[in-house]
């Protein structure tokens, strides 16, 4: 009997289910932008770069929509925020201030959580980008942002090849190659834009690096002009009356090294720590870096049961004698077996 025979045999004793023909989605093609720094895609490509030379990372990609140039690669463990700020920090250093940047729905870049209770609505990269005025576009499927993913493809297959031909192993001579690859991946497969102006910007006069590639969150001082941060109660000095500073709202900044700034309009304020606090919730991590967190996990040394070699509890011998010397003293003890 045939398949098909077969198949339908199946279906009428109900041991097979039918399932519907999936219908085919065709998406409307978009014309490029016309100048250099219009739109630029990005994207993250976690694989196996060194092919089991060493560990899995993701390959930051940055591709100008109107040209499909490489503007900006770069290996990294994961795609976290610090990691993007980096990448925006080397992109405008070299080019400019684009106009809008083209990304997936990751949460680096938008608020996932449906009707937030808290908060502005913008992710730590939506909040940096909208002060540098830097227009972020996040698209609804992988088709809309083509021009990335296919370039995701490409350099899956010939990056891959080029580190193995080198010899390179290690994230740091990766790196160190990526300028070369870059030009000569632009000279085969760039193309020429519509115009020849270029949409990049300079930075505006305020717009600092340092200062708006951050973490930051806001806060209201206590009345004893005190803050809760990352499980760390920050102690305020100030030289004002100190009934000036209560309940003031004040920006907490960090850098990627984890130096903490507190700002208050726009002004750094001095400050101790007073208390740092125990963790009691766990931390919420996004599925793209489960595996990094992982192995840092696995990476720290094992603490040891019991107490500590200097503990009290181990100068204390639990003998028979000593035992029952203690019970005939009327002190509070149980007996060994």
């Amino acid at each position: 009997m045939s398949v098909e025979t077969v198949r339908q045999l199946l279906i009428g004793e109900g041991l097979w289910k039918a399932k519907r023909v999936r219908r085919v989605v065709i998406h409307q093609l978009r014309e490029r932008r016309a100048r250099l720094g219009e739109l630029v895609q990005i994207d993250g490509s976690p694989h196996d770069w060194f092919e089991g030379r060493a560990p899995k990372y993701t390959l930051l990609v940055f591709v100008d929509d109107a040209t499909s140039r490489l503007m900006y690669l770069q290996f990294v463990e994961a795609e976290t925020t610090f990691n993007y700020f980096a990448a925006v920090r080397s992109y405008i250093t070299e080019f400019g201030k684009p106009l809008a940047f083209y990304s997936d729905k990751f949460g680096v870049f938008r608020v996932n959580m449906p009707n937030p209770l808290s908060g502005t609505g913008l992710t730590q990269f939506g909040r940096a980008l909208k002060e540098l005025d830097i227009e972020l576009i996040c698209a609804h499927s992988p088709q809309a942002k083509g021009r990335v993913e296919r370039a995701n493809q490409t350099l899956q297959d010939r990056l891959t090849k080029e580190l193995r031909l080198r010899g390179i192993g290690s994230l740091e001579q990766a790196n160190t190659y990526l300028p070369e690859f870059i030009a000569a991946y632009n000279a085969r497969f760039a193309v020429a834009p519509r115009s020849i102006e270029s949409a990049h910007r300079s930075l505006g006069k305020g717009e600092a690096l340092d200062r708006i590639l951050t973490l930051c969150e806001r806060r209201t001082l206590s009345k004893n002009l005190t803050l809760s941060y990352n499980n760390v109660i920050y102690q305020i000095k100030t030289k004002r009356s100190a009934y000036t500073m209560r309940q003031a709202h004040v920006e907490v900044r960090e850098r990627h090294t984890g130096e903490i700034t507190i700002e208050y309009k726009q002004q750094p304020l001095d400050y101790t720590i007073y208390q740092v606090q125990e963790q009691q919730q766990g931390k919420v991590i996004e599925a793209k870096l489960l595996q990094p967190a992982a192995a840092r996990a696995a990476a720290r040394p094992k603490q040891a049961r019991g107490p500590v070699p200097s503990h009290p509890w181990r100068d204390f011998h639990f003998s028979k004698n000593s035992m029952q010397a203690k019970a005939r003293r009327g002190e509070l003890c149980i007996l060994p077996k």
